[in-house]
């Protein structure tokens, strides 16, 4: 097992389960300068997990 594949396998579940913290930060309100830089780096996160994991065997749909 390289080390590779663990992180991958996390960068893809992140990916799949971080929008679901932006429900609370939808809910709050991004009314704050900090609230909005917090969706951002939200969004950057899920996207660097994104292209991490997007190797992950369980990701196939074929």
């Amino acid at each position: 097992m390289s080390l590779g594949q663990p992180i991958t396998a996390i960068g893809f579940w992140l990916a799949t389960l971080l929008p679901f913290v932006y429900v609370p930060v939808f809910l709050t309100g991004m009314d704050s300068a900090t609230r909005l830089g917090l969706f951002f780096v939200l969004v950057a996160i899920n996207v660097v997990a994104f292209v991490i994991g997007h190797d992950y065997p369980g990701a196939d749909s074929n």
